[in-house]
């Protein structure tokens, strides 16, 4: 955002500057541009270091975009300024704060080599402010030189004639914005007009040669209805098929089309169109307004200032999608996303409502998660062994239909050849053994799910006849977000069953065939107890950051993928926590005592037998002791025979005439056939350096020693610590849990494999007969008991 600009004097804010620099030319500049009967154009300052147009963003105009991620396509922009946006609240005067954020965003986008356009109000408020000054200046002098007084009475300011206003304040508002924009090196020109100015034809073709010139010039055209000649708006004066210039919203409508704009942005002092008033119980924000849904919206009163109000703003976005446009309605006043709305829009992302005339085959992921959460709490009301029955017939179908998975499998691995990583397509692939090894996994969970839902963990007499029960129940809805593995969708998918949760899946398009057949069979076992949509799977274009926003849908984010996506997402993640590991830095400490024959079986498991697994070893730490030693020559062999590569830590290459390449960092999660080696001293030092590179995930130690196993099993602080035993046990279904949601390294609620247990949370339930806190008090008739009572065996359900 601007905020200095440089003076003689050194740096003062710049709406400081600003103001004082426009005060100062006020008396030299006219009050008012009216050039009449054609539109009035007044050019900014010099431009000769413009930067031209370097980004080649082509498109041929057309339709309108479908889709919001296709915005950024856009070459071609009108940004329409409402009052609201421009004027500060006491709609006397300007917001130069908000002014120089959106500014500043639209020359970003011009110097990506787009074409932008200001559709701007603010020269009524301009001109009041300016006008009002002028008055009480005049009638302080005035009663002054009556009165001979120093104190002056309190003077009353007329009612101001909003044409007076606009003419007065033009002049002004344009040298704020010449003043800002030429902060930026681009030149802007000042472009005023009337309804005439469209209907007549030589204006018209006047207007359009004049804003072709200068966008080829790479100069920002600022348009405004003359308001200091205009008439009044007649009331139904539309022609047919053509919208009359009646306000901004009608004159950036039009100007879009005629200009054949790919994308207009309306910003205003709300989100944008909501299906019921703004601030009532049940309002929800539409993402996306569809032609002929007007009928679902109910329009409220018209914004505080200006000429249109929300219903004029979607008469003119539907005219303009008509035309060709695409179109959002913002919010611009907002001060937490004002300072990025504009660049936001047009990277796709969801703000306000975006105008498309192509409605998805599907429901929406808002339409998703209210099925989702609907469905969720019916699985939960179930009886145990009914949500068992589904998990059971979907380990069925995974075997019986396998030929048709296996067939969709094959289509994704031919589209991901040659663009996915090794370890990538390695994920991606399904087997016979694998579905097998799934199927094996999903029973277990319908096992271990009899006792899960409505489970009491504790009973307590409070007093008598009032008894307080601690119950399991589901956390909600689940959104799990996984990268190239389609055998994650049935596992999470049982893992939400068995624990009563609905679920959001959002895969990656690389699996999209493997994802779609997996959901369809989920959705038929669902479908044994009328609970098929309490499983979505999200096929809309829905961005990762779009779909961590939706706080009021999703209840816990769960990741699954890499390092990179968990990160982004526990970024994005606005109020929403999130459940994963951003790395799997998994440690192995060969301690000078440890069995020869141990060591290389363990090493080779760990990190050869998957080494795009979470769970591989990445770190191999090696005792000082056992350099030089055949038990260290025989793990290196090893290594060799297996074709990992290894990188050598700064201790380990230091003992090496000829080392391998040296490692970058002590803190790479590889996923491949490649390893670190590095020396220490002691378990001290290996429990050191795990805690000051580790990930918290998974560390082992390899020794013979009873005592430093122990040592080490209580002193490395992750959420997995084994004794001669390979990292890749760090798993749900090898813990016997069945199967995993992932693995947490959190240290709330969930730690290591997360799985059926960690899906749930609990309730309390109180059952008195009529009990009061009253009767408790110092001179009541009831006191507490505190007792323990036992806990039934069988289910609360």
């Amino acid at each position: 955002m601007l905020s200095h600009i440089v003076s003689n004097s050194g740096f003062r804010p710049f709406s400081h500057c600003l103001l004082s620099w426009i005060r100062s030319t006020a008396v030299s500049r006219p009050h008012c541009l009216i050039q009449r009967p054609t539109f009035s154009l007044k050019f900014s300052r010099s431009w000769s270091n413009i930067p031209f147009i370097t980004v080649p963003l082509m498109r041929t105009h057309g339709k309108p975009f479908a889709h919001r991620s296709e915005l950024k396509h856009a070459k071609r922009i009108v940004v329409k300024l409402g009052s609201a946006v421009v004027t500060r609240g006491d709609e006397c005067g300007l917001a130069l704060g908000r002014l120089a954020s959106i500014v500043e965003q639209v020359s970003v986008l011009q110097n990506q080599g787009r074409e932008m356009m200001l559709v701007t109000s603010g020269a009524v408020a301009f001109g009041k402010q300016r006008l009002r000054h002028e008055i009480l200046l005049s009638q302080s002098v005035r009663q002054a030189l009556h009165s001979g007084q120093n104190q002056l009475k309190e003077m009353a300011v007329p009612v101001l004639e909003a044409r007076a206003c606009a003419a007065a304040g033009q002049s002004g508002l344009m040298a704020l914005y010449e003043a800002m924009f030429t902060q930026y090196s681009i030149c802007a020109a000042q472009i005023l007009v009337t309804n005439l100015d469209f209907h007549d034809e030589q204006k018209r073709r006047n207007l359009n040669g004049t804003l072709h010139e200068l966008l080829r010039m790479n100069i920002v055209p600022i348009v405004n209805t003359n308001d200091a000649v205009v008439p009044p708006a007649e009331p139904n004066s539309d022609l047919q098929g053509v919208i009359s210039v009646k306000d901004n919203d009608s004159l950036a409508a039009r100007l879009a089309v005629e200009m054949k704009t790919d994308l207009l942005i309306v910003l205003s002092d709300v989100e944008g169109l909501f299906d019921s008033p703004p601030g009532s119980d049940d309002s929800k924000l539409i993402d996306i307004f569809y032609p002929g849904d007007q009928q679902s919206v109910t329009f409220g009163t018209k914004s505080r200032v200006g000429l249109g109000g929300m219903e004029a703003k979607v008469k003119a976005a539907l005219w303009a999608l008509q035309g060709g446009t695409s179109v959002v309605i913002a919010n611009g006043t907002h001060p937490k996303v004002s300072g990025h709305v504009i660049t936001d829009i047009v990277e796709g992302k969801k703000v306000g409502t975006f105008f498309s005339e192509v409605k998805p085959a599907g429901p929406t992921v808002e339409q998703q998660g209210d099925m989702a959460r609907s469905g969720g709490r019916t699985l939960a009301t179930l009886m145990p062994e009914q949500r068992a029955e589904i998990i059971y017939h979907l380990a069925d179908l995974l075997t019986d239909q396998r030929e048709e998975i296996l067939l969709a499998n094959k289509k994704d691995l031919e589209e991901a050849e040659g663009r996915l990583a090794s370890p990538l397509l390695k994920r991606l692939s399904l087997s016979t053994s694998k579905l097998n090894s799934l199927a094996i996994g999903l029973r277990q969970i319908a096992a271990s799910s009899q006792d899960s839902v409505g489970r009491v963990l504790r009973r307590t007499r409070i007093a008598k006849d009032l008894e307080l029960e601690q119950v399991t129940v589901p956390i909600g809805v689940l959104l799990v977000i996984f990268e190239s593995r389609p055998d994650c969708l049935p596992q999470v998918a049982a893992l939400a069953i068995a624990s009563g949760n609905g679920l959001l899946l959002k895969g990656g398009k690389e699996a999209g065939h493997s994802n779609r057949i997996l959901h369809h069979l989920t959705q038929e076992a669902l479908s044994l107890h009328g609970v098929r949509d309490a499983v979505q799977l999200v096929n809309t274009r829905e961005d990762v950051e779009d779909l961590c926003r939706l706080d009021k849908l999703i209840d816990l984010i769960i990741p699954r993928g890499s390092s990179q996506l968990v990160r982004d997402i526990q970024k994005a993640a606005k109020g929403i926590p999130v459940m994963g590991h951003s790395e799997g830095i998994c440690h192995m400490y060969v301690d000078a005592e440890a069995s020869v024959d141990k060591v290389t079986r363990l090493v080779r498991d760990s990190k050869c037998e998957y080494p795009a697994a979470c769970n591989a070893l990445e770190t191999l730490l090696i005792h000082r002791d056992l350099l030089r030693t055949p038990l260290f020559d025989q793990i290196i062999d090893m290594l060799r025979v297996e074709q990992v590569k290894i990188h050598a830590g700064p201790r380990f290459a230091s003992y090496l005439t000829f080392s391998p390449s040296e490692v970058k960092s002590l803190r790479i999660e590889y996923g491949d056939l490649e390893c670190c080696i590095e020396v220490v001293d002691s378990v001290q030092e290996a429990i050191d350096h795990i805690h000051k590179y580790g990930s918290s995930h998974t560390d082992v130690i390899v020794t013979e020693n009873e005592k430093t196993a122990e040592f080490f099993l209580q002193h490395v602080d992750s959420a997995c610590v084994f004794w001669n035993a390979s990292t890749r046990f760090s798993d749900g279904y090898r813990f016997g849990l069945g199967a995993e949601v992932g693995i947490s390294t959190s240290r709330i609620h969930a730690r290591g494999p997360v799985g059926l247990e960690g899906l749930l949370t609990t309730k309390w339930l109180l059952r008195g007969r009529d009990h009061v806190v009253s009767d408790f008090s110092e001179n009541g008739t009831l006191k507490y008991l505190h007792e323990n009572l036992p806990i039934p065996h069988r289910n609360a359900n």
